[in-house]
């Protein structure tokens, strides 16, 4: 009796068992895939857009990127013309004209006569390097003021545009506060000898140093002696390898308007 009932009882629990077991697997499956589900959406919604693969026959070299357009201002590759079809990518040859405050010196021209005398300068000429020189002498760099002048006649200072009082300006470029050293400069230019360039033309001029018209490697020894009072050896190797005298320089009209004092090339 009693093995009988236990069998019953035992077969009861089993059945209880494989009947729970077959409720709970789709259950459990159900489960374990909703969880999975929401996160796939979440990873979806933060991934970029999937790329869309280039269409050409070419096959990409692994490691390679697109380059990107150059920026603004470099040098045009080689195959790229601007267009007017002109060559930008050579550097413009110098004009030659030099302008009026540039040096002239052409190797194959005979240079111009030094000259020293100053009563071979034309009266106008004369007295304007007379005043300018006065005018240093007294190191007082305002009694440059009246001579320099204004408008349109007024001294050129530099080799570009100058902003404010042309006084002000020559102070910044001396080394002393007070525009003296400037003034010794412009002294010592003036005291050199001087030459006489693009006689009866609009751009004729009394020019001082006269090493502005002078080719520099053909100076003799008293001439670089000449030269040492303005600059320093290595001034003057450097201004070699350029080709031209570049230190401060005046020049005078033939009817006495002094029309610069620049340094510079």
């Amino acid at each position: 009796m009693k093995s009988s009932l236990a069998g019953k009882s035992r077969a009861w629990t089993v059945g209880m068992w494989i009947a729970a077991s077959s409720l709970a697997s789709p259950l459990g499956l159900c489960l374990a895939s909703t969880p999975s589900f929401a996160l796939s959406e979440i990873q979806r919604e933060d991934l970029p857009s999937p790329v869309t693969p280039p269409t050409s026959d070419d096959t990409a070299v692994p490691g390679t990127t697109v380059p990107m357009p150059a920026p603004p201002g470099s040098k045009p590759s080689d195959n790229s013309q601007p267009a007017d079809g002109t060559d930008k990518s050579e550097p413009e040859a110098p004009t030659g004209s030099g302008g009026i405050t540039s040096p002239r010196t052409d190797p194959d021209a005979p240079p111009p006569p030094v000259v020293y005398d100053l009563d071979k300068l034309p009266e106008p000429v004369k007295r304007m390097h007379g005043l300018i020189v006065e005018a240093c002498k007294t190191g007082d760099i305002e009694k440059l003021r009246p001579l320099i002048g204004s408008g349109d006649s007024t001294t050129q200072l530099s080799l570009g545009d100058i902003d404010g009082d042309p006084i002000t300006f020559l102070k910044g470029l001396s080394g002393d506060s007070d525009g003296q050293e400037i003034l010794a400069i412009l002294e010592e230019v003036l005291s050199a000898g001087y030459v006489h360039v693009d006689t009866g033309t609009a751009q004729e001029l009394y020019v001082w140093p006269y090493f502005f018209a002078l080719p520099l490697d053909k100076l003799d020894p008293r001439q670089r002696v000449e030269l040492f009072k303005l600059v320093t050896a290595s001034d003057y190797d450097d201004m070699k390898q350029f080709g031209a005298y570049i230190f401060y320089r005046v020049g005078i009209t033939p009817t006495g308007q002094w029309l610069f004092f620049v340094a510079g090339d």
